[in-house]
């Protein structure tokens, strides 16, 4: 019997913090831990949700990660992150890391001021080469130094101008392949099977099947 075995038949839960307030990401993560006997909480959950991290990382990766360490120290727990974002072949790979703040806006209006840069920055580009990709990290740390760490992308291109109201940031630019529809006009269910975030998850997963690396117990705060 594996550890995750008997951790799922004793009913005894450990705690995985996420680093992201967001519901819909805890709740993504939460339906691939959970299988292994884990339960994912926000920050505020554990009483850690006063601090900030200066994602200032040259790769999503470098972001995730630094994400991940804050949260896990700053818990005692093992930590999850998720960094993500868009790279466009056409500005060469831009916004990329910075694809959250790439117009320095924040609140309610960054959607927009986002988009709208982008849509300048690819003016007059021929379709050819408006070429791109979302991004996802996710990183997931144990208070022993175990690191996992999976990418996932989503090909797609960037259109002239946005279309659809679902979604979030750069999503009604974006039109996968294989696909007519950008992400915010799609249904919510097609894009969560499709997303550079579910590729990444179903990374991870894999990565975890084994389970001999979830026999970490949680740290005292």
């Amino acid at each position: 019997m594996t550890m995750r075995d008997k951790r799922v038949a004793a009913n005894e839960p450990t705690e995985i913090v996420a680093a992201s307030q967001n519901e819909h990401k805890i709740a993504e993560l939460s339906a691939i831990l959970e299988e292994y006997g884990y339960v994912v909480v926000s920050r505020s959950a554990v009483g850690a949700s006063d601090f900030d991290v200066d994602e200032d990382g040259d790769s999503f990766e470098a972001n995730s990660l630094k994400k991940a360490l804050a949260t896990m120290r700053a818990t005692g727990k093992p930590a999850v992150a998720d960094d993500s974002g868009l790279e466009t072949d056409f500005l060469s790979g831009a916004p990329g890391v910075y694809s959250a703040r790439f117009a320095g806006v924040v609140g309610k209006t960054a959607d927009y001021e986002n988009n709208r840069k982008l849509l300048r920055l690819l003016e007059g580009a021929p379709n050819e080469k408006r070429k791109g990709r979302f991004v996802s990290v996710v990183t997931l740390v144990f208070p022993d130094g175990s690191v996992f760490s999976a990418r996932g992308e989503c090909e797609g291109s960037i259109g002239t101008e946005a279309r659809g109201a679902g979604g979030f940031g750069y999503d009604p630019l974006f039109t996968p392949e294989g696909y007519k529809e950008t992400f915010a006009q799609l249904p919510a269910s097609v894009k969560n099977r499709i997303s550079h975030r579910a590729k990444a998850l179903g990374k991870l997963k894999e990565m975890l099947e084994g389970a001999e690396a979830l026999k970490v117990p949680p740290v005292s705060r």
